[in-house]
């Protein structure tokens, strides 16, 4: 079953510079700022949430179709994906434009400053879920602001289930649009911040979204996630990772383990449990794609941790 993910395709420049930013940055010249930073090291990373997302759905077994627009500098995120067996039919490339893009400097005590360029993510909106065909179920995920929008009305209009993961998108809407979000989604999925915001904007009790018809997931970072579906509270614990190396793109992870829990229509416990663990495997490597796991090596992860098989 076809699952359509709607979201940014990004690159992620990552800088280390090799002292801290403290010695080069001096409190009562903040006003007058201007520095550089010598960064011999330097690596790029396939990232953004639609890539991130359908990277894991993939190697569950799921079936992934990405709807995102890109830039003229797409070239290598293609090739990857061809080597990935991802469809690319509902990627547009957008003339005169750059992919979304990431600019991370980090110093030696992990503290980082980033620049982020949304490029073609801005042209979200030139894609429509109306063009797709036999989808079953599909995510809004952080992207350009009106093509989010326009997706989830798209989305709600056409009777496809779908899951709302505003993200780092959250900011960008007043009450009014985030309530029109919930009101359209049979899911959504956000973290511990993003719970209060919306809650703060909207004025309502997330928990008492969590009726019949909607599914709540709030994660907690290392203090696991929590569902609130079918009148039911369900904690799901933190799996132990290996080690802790980034923790980028373990959201992403997650998801797609909820979405391909709902795909198969397991229950929600196990479906919590299976984007735990996703997480978890994620975060000991760095980057959002760079871990790489077989659907049995996942299966037997699954049982050491909850004693049963997920495949």
């Amino acid at each position: 079953m076809r699952t359509l993910i709607c979201g940014s395709i990004a690159y992620d420049n990552i800088m280390v510079f090799q002292d801290r930013f403290k010695n080069h940055i001096l409190a009562e010249k903040i006003h007058v700022l201007n520095v550089s930073f010598l960064v011999p090291e330097m690596r790029r990373n396939f990232g953004g949430c639609a890539g991130n997302i359908a990277y894991n759905l993939k190697m569950l077994g799921g079936d992934p179709v990405m709807m995102a627009t890109v830039g003229d500098d797409y070239a290598p995120y293609a090739t990857r994906f061809e080597q990935l067996s991802l469809t690319q039919e509902h990627i547009y490339q957008v003339p005169d434009t750059y992919t979304a893009q990431a600019f991370i400097t980090t110093d030696l005590d992990d503290n980082q400053i980033t620049a982020f360029h949304p490029g073609a993510m801005n042209f979200s909106h030139l894609n429509s879920v109306k063009d797709s065909r036999e989808i079953h179920l599909g995510i809004v995920a952080p992207d350009g602001r009106d093509g989010m929008m326009q997706h989830a009305r798209e989305f709600h209009e056409m009777g496809i289930p779908f899951m709302f993961d505003p993200g780092q998108g959250l900011p960008m809407y007043n009450g009014d649009e985030l309530l029109n979000f919930m009101q359209q989604a049979n899911y959504i999925a956000v973290n511990d911040y993003e719970a209060q915001l919306l809650q703060d904007r909207t004025g309502y009790k997330l928990e008492s979204l969590a009726n019949k018809d909607k599914v709540l997931i709030i994660t907690l970072g290392a203090n696991g996630s929590v569902i609130y579906a079918e009148g039911k509270k369900i904690e799901i614990p933190c799996v132990e990772p290996r080690e802790i190396v980034d923790p980028t793109g373990c959201g992403d992870a997650y998801r797609a383990g909820l979405l391909y829990g709902i795909v198969k229509s397991l229950d929600w416990q196990t479906t919590g449990q299976l984007g735990s663990l996703l997480g978890s495997l994620k975060i000991a490597h760095r980057g959002g794609q760079n871990h790489q796991f077989t659907r049995e090596e996942i299966d037997q992860a699954y049982f050491e941790n909850f004693g049963a098989r997920i495949f």
